[in-house]
């Protein structure tokens, strides 16, 4: 038996396919770890979403902006963007199964020495906090009390942490964080604030800025946080940080790592339809 942790699908289900070849999947065996954005910009969102939740327990996935996304435009909270490709899941005939079984997921997942987020975690974040903060949010948006969050959940303040955050600002600076965060501003003196504007490549960073999986928490320094959202960044590993948003839907490449042993298989994305630019 084998994880796999797989890197943001985005609707190219035709990659996954040839992916799945690459390693040799065996579904009776192994495990398969998503780093969220399941849905969104490719051709076969409604797909990805079946083929996610047809693993039953032979899969973990975390939520990420894009599935969010689908879930507030669902409930009519959000229009669709020009370019969103989640009309097939609204349309089809399984469409509140799939989204009840999407609210039901994590925001953040810690098994054995790994963490697995969509985008990113605070410095200010210890493992254990982190875990509170994650199962705030799941625990509302699985409840009845799940359209007013996905109404609510929108907009860049707080950009910093306090631990006096209280309701729908905690909720949403902890959303913001696991879905969409990219840099961080570290000032002295002051926690680091979030920048959710930038998008583009590290090097091309402002210097004010930094990832910020350059400043994660002392307490995550034995561990390996896993994540995606930064397609710029592309396939990127250092000692307790692993990106697996090698940028599928773009064009690029889709990437698993097998947490056993840390080995990295990518393949060229497979899609006859792929949007431009970074997202």
């Amino acid at each position: 038996m084998a994880t796999y942790a797989i890197g943001d699908l985005q609707g190219c289900f035709k990659t996954l396919q040839v992916l799945l070849d690459k390693i040799e999947y065996q579904r009776e065996h192994d495990v398969l770890w998503f780093v969220g954005d399941l849905v969104n910009r490719g051709p076969a969102s409604l797909e990805c979403l079946r083929f996610v939740n047809s693993l039953g327990n032979r899969a973990i996935t975390v939520l990420g902006n894009h599935d969010l996304h689908l879930l507030a435009v669902a409930a009519g909270q959000r229009k669709a963007g020009e370019n969103d490709t989640l009309q097939p899941i609204l349309d089809a005939p399984d469409r509140d199964s799939l989204l009840q079984w999407l609210r039901q997921q994590r925001l953040l997942h810690v098994e054995r020495q790994f963490v697995l987020v969509h985008a990113g975690l605070l410095p200010e974040w210890d493992v254990r906090l982190a875990q509170q903060l994650a199962n705030e949010v799941e625990t509302q948006l699985r409840g009845d009390s799940h359209v007013s969050l996905l109404a609510n959940m929108y907009g860049n303040q707080p950009d910093h942490w306090s631990d006096k955050l209280g309701g729908i600002e905690r909720l949403r600076i902890t959303i913001n964080a696991m879905t969409r965060l990219r840099a961080i501003e570290v000032r002295k003196k002051k926690s680091a604030v979030i920048d959710l504007k930038f998008k583009g490549e590290p090097d091309k960073m402002p210097d004010s800025l930094r990832p910020w999986f350059e400043s994660l928490h002392p307490s995550l320094t034995e561990r390996t946080v896993i994540a995606g959202h930064w397609s710029a960044l592309g396939l990127h590993i250092t000692d307790n940080f692993i990106g697996l948003d090698s940028g599928c839907v773009w064009g690029r490449e889709l990437t698993a790592l097998r947490l056993e042993d840390r080995k990295i298989f990518q393949v060229v994305c497979a899609e006859e339809k792929i949007p431009a630019g970074w997202d």
